[in-house]
């Protein structure tokens, strides 16, 4: 049967019907195309000639009916920050709802009571659900560096003739029936560059290129027969495959040709919302009693204006130690910066709070509003039309320098310190028993241990240091450079400022000696150089053994931690063989 057929026959299972023009009317199909698919339904047996249900149409109805639903609600749902860390997106409530109720109590109307819920992100939160609904909770290990695809991948010995859902979709109409005939995958009339498909002529799903517009993916889809076996393979295919760790689910829908056709089932953008952000939610039910959490509530606080005045908070690229959000008030954005996971563990927050005291008049960093020295939670004016700086392009690394120079010589004072060698151990202490992911790692530790005496042997000077000097932390905006994120910044070597620079830019022995350079003006010494060498060494070491710590939390950092690691053996051989005595 054609599309038209399917619907014809569900629309006549599904209500009383006057005549051909009601279905037309009902299925936005002419009413030409009505009666040519009534007439070929009576023909293959689907519909008597009174264009009542034969036994052969009960039959198909029924093998085809709906027999469960899975909701996908284990993710951290980032973009929803400041909400995030308070409560699961599928947890929100919407005009007095909860929002994963509300699709409960939609299946429910339609007969579907068989449903797996798989959670993963405050999952205790989840619990009365299985009393109130019958639900199975199903919790996914995997859900902090993964995404849904495993979480679908987990189920998959569930689908059989199944809705699959997102938790954070609100629907004006029940999307779901009592009789689906087909598999579908709920788009939206709306185009974005997002998605990468569409429907054709024959309202199926197609792929499009790249560089085209797609139908908005809703994240609702219903899987029956041969379609329900090629989706299982193809999520086993892919959730054994790395690259995948970070896909949708949809990945494994539309990234192969099916055995029958995924047909798509089309909604106008005002009846079904994705909910992914705080603005979103704030569009379709402002008086949302989660729209005052606790970090709205705090800004509102901390700068004297109703929560009202909060307005476009968008996520901000996630940091390697926070996550942050933008927001305006009145003409100004603000940034806030909340801690991310086992954050607490890595920094004092009452140092940073010092520090920024000791900064605020020298007027090298961006202007903070407010900063919790307990919690870490910090509001900054945003800097607009900034850029960081480059590391690879020759000016930004000489005015970077330059920048850097004229912190080190102001000589700020702090009463704390921070120790490379103390730092090391401590975060691997961190592993809590665990042995490094490196074989050769306590080589490597003996070895970078060796240059406490070559450090010893070069004179330094003691002054507030940055330690995170990282081309990321060089904002270039209206003629100025600013130094931001002062978080690991204490009383250290000046010259330590270089070699992280150097190895977070991941340069080679010839770019860092360049680099060296472009710091000293007036020329290194080879006892600078040295001494810097074997700091990136050691830093190299130190940054490695924290990238080891968040990769407990489910952070990974790529070619970065390697790349740290190598550091701490590269240089260190570069030093025995120009150091005597190591």
């Amino acid at each position: 049967m054609n599309i038209y057929e399917l619907e014809v026959l569900k629309l006549i299972a599904s209500v009383d019907y006057s005549n051909q023009r009601f279905i037309a009317e009902a299925t936005s199909f002419s009413l030409g195309k009505v009666n040519e698919a009534i007439k070929s339904l009576v023909k293959k047996g689907y519909l008597a000639s009174d264009f009542h249900l034969t036994k052969q149409a009960k039959d198909f109805l029924r093998r085809s009916r709906p027999d469960s639903a899975i909701i996908l609600a284990a993710g951290f749902g980032l973009r929803m920050i400041p909400i995030n860390n308070e409560v699961p997106k599928a947890l929100l409530e919407i005009n007095g709802e909860i929002l994963i109720e509300r699709l409960l109590k939609q299946l429910h109307a339609v007969g579907v009571t068989n449903i797996y819920i798989v959670v993963g992100f405050q999952k205790d939160k989840f619990e009365f659900l299985i009393d109130k609904y019958n639900v199975e909770l199903i919790y996914n290990p995997s859900y902090v560096t993964k995404n849904n695809l495993s979480s679908l991948e987990l189920v998959s010995d569930k689908i059989s003739n199944s809705y699959i859902i997102p938790g954070d979709i609100w629907s004006k109409e029940n999307p779901f029936s009592k009789y689906e005939l087909y598999s579908w995958y709920l788009i939206s009339e709306e185009l974005e560059a997002e998605s990468n498909i569409k429907l054709n002529r024959q309202r199926k799903l197609v792929t499009i290129k790249s560089n085209k517009l797609g139908q908005k993916m809703l994240g609702i889809a219903y899987l029956l027969g041969k379609n329900v076996i090629d989706l299982k393979l193809r999520l086993n295919e892919l959730v054994r495959n790395e690259n995948y760790n970070n896909e949708f689910w949809e990945k494994a829908l539309f990234s192969f040709k099916y055995s029958e056709p995924i047909y798509g089932k089309l909604t106008k953008p005002e009846t079904v919302y994705e909910i992914n952000t705080y603005e979103q939610l704030r569009e379709l039910d402002n008086s949302s009693k989660n729209l005052l959490s606790k970090t709205v509530k705090l800004i509102s606080r901390e700068m004297k204006i109703p929560t009202s005045d909060i307005l476009n908070i968008s996520l901000l690229k996630q940091g390697m130690t926070n996550h942050s959000f933008k927001f305006k008030v009145n003409a100004d954005t603000f940034i806030m910066r909340l801690p991310g996971e086992g954050t607490e563990k890595l920094i004092n927050r009452s140092q940073e709070y010092q520090v920024y005291q000791v900064i605020k008049s020298a007027e090298l960093s961006d202007e903070v509003i407010y900063i919790d020295p307990k919690s870490g939670i910090k509001i900054s004016k945003f800097i607009e039309n900034a850029r960081v700086s480059d590391p690879f392009k020759k000016s930004d690394v000489k005015a970077v320098m330059a920048k850097l120079r004229e912190f080190h010589n102001m000589k700020l004072q702090v009463d704390h310190s921070f120790d490379v060698f103390e730092k090391i151990e401590y975060y691997e202490k961190l592993w809590q028993g665990e042995k490094s992911i490196f074989l050769d790692y306590q080589t490597t530790k003996n070895n970078i241990w060796k240059l406490k005496k070559v450090i010893a042997q070069f004179p330094k000077e003691w002054v507030l240091t940055h330690i995170d000097a990282v081309p990321d932390n060089f904002i270039f905006a209206d003629d100025r450079i600013y130094l931001i994120d002062w978080e690991y910044a204490a009383m250290q070597d000046p010259h330590l400022d270089i070699a992280m620079f150097a190895i977070y830019s991941l340069y080679n022995k010839k770019q860092v000696d360049s680099l060296i350079d472009a710091y000293f003006i007036e020329g290194c010494s080879k006892d600078n150089r040295i001494k810097i060498y074997a700091y990136i060494a050691m830093c190299g070491l130190l940054w490695s053994n924290w990238c080891e710590y968040k990769r407990t939390y489910g952070v990974e950092f790529g070619e970065y931690s390697l790349r740290q690691y190598r550091y701490a053996k590269d240089f260190y051989k570069l030093l025995k063989s120009e150091f005597v005595g190591l």
